[in-house]
């Protein structure tokens, strides 16, 4: 088996020592500029979907130090030949040295074939026989006799959008039978970690949500942030706010501080069966890197009434 090395490091644009503060900025920089509802092209969502899947290795340190056991083979371009046992390894495998009759799961060509081979969408199985997968396709074990399929459980990444409206997704199933293709109805509201199951065909997807450019998740609520210019701070104002629905207005009280967070009730994932998540606006303060002339007179001119102030203050408690 010949698979074509993927560098992740190279797709995020960070040095192979780069500490995951490091990458994560460089993932949404990127996830930024190429996402869907930015970059309409079909280069930026195949960008899109590279990016994502670079992530995916490199933000969890178990499956980092995995990646980065290839040694010397990590160059980009290479064609990587894995040793003896390494396949099965990390993905279900039949017969003899995980040749001949083992089960591969693609989730509509969501990761490359090196993902696939490195970490196995059937990860987590300890590299056993794919007999309840076998058994998915032809119904048979052993000598003929019929036999139950085995619970197998397969990760399935999705979108926040598609975790947010709900989606149909379709599955490719490749084993010794040939292929199968499934329509999976992703429900409205999923969260990351949710379990879907397959009725009938002996497979449970465990959801994981990928990461979002503007919003970060937590169970169903959602955090996104907002810039203010210091005098909205001061003063207070109405900013617009992204949500998954659209664009909402916010009233800023004044005096706010940078970091603090303002809760739009409701605005996260929705429930089925609960209250829908909530939407949780933390607003940053942006101080200007150049300023215009006028712009620098005024600062100065706040600055001689806020010292004056200062002084006032400080006299009244000495007294």
């Amino acid at each position: 088996m010949s698979v074509k090395f993927e560098d992740y490091y190279q797709t995020l644009g960070v040095k192979r020592d780069a500490s995951q503060d490091d990458i994560q900025r460089a993932f949404r920089k990127l996830a930024r500029k190429y996402h869907p509802d930015i970059n309409k092209t079909d280069d930026g969502s195949a960008k899109f979907k590279q990016v994502n899947e670079a992530y995916e290795v490199l933000k969890d340190p178990d499956k980092r130090k995995r990646y980065d056991t290839l040694g010397e083979n990590w160059k980009a371009g290479q064609d990587f030949r894995p040793p003896p046992g390494w396949e099965g390894q990390f993905r279900g495998a039949g017969g003899q040295g995980g040749a001949g009759g083992g089960f591969q799961f693609q989730a509509g060509g969501q990761f490359s074939d090196f993902f696939e081979a490195m970490f196995g969408q059937m990860a987590g199985q300890g590299g056993g026989r794919a007999s309840g997968f076998e058994d998915l396709f032809s119904g048979q074990a052993g000598q003929g006799a019929p036999r139950q399929p085995q619970l197998q459980e397969a990760p399935i990444s999705i979108t926040l959008d598609e975790a947010f409206h709900g989606a149909t997704r379709r599955l490719d199933l490749q084993g010794p039978a040939g292929r199968k293709t499934l329509e999976v109805k992703i429900p409205k509201g999923t969260t990351h970690g949710s379990k879907i199951r397959l009725a009938g065909e002996g497979l449970i997807l465990k959801v994981s949500i990928a990461p979002h450019p503007s919003f970060t998740i937590t169970g169903r609520d959602l955090t996104t942030d907002v810039r203010l210019a210091p005098w909205q701070a001061a003063l207070g104002d109405q900013v617009d706010v992204k949500t998954m629905d659209g664009t909402v207005s916010l009233n800023v009280p004044a005096g706010i501080e940078s970091g603090q967070k303002l809760r739009l009730k409701g605005m996260g994932l929705p429930s089925p069966k609960a209250s829908a998540g909530d939407l949780f606006v933390r607003l940053l303060i942006a101080i200007p890197k150049e300023l215009t002339d006028r712009e620098r007179e005024l600062y100065e001119q706040l600055k001689q009434a806020s010292g004056n102030q200062s002084e006032a203050d400080a006299s009244e408690g000495e007294s």
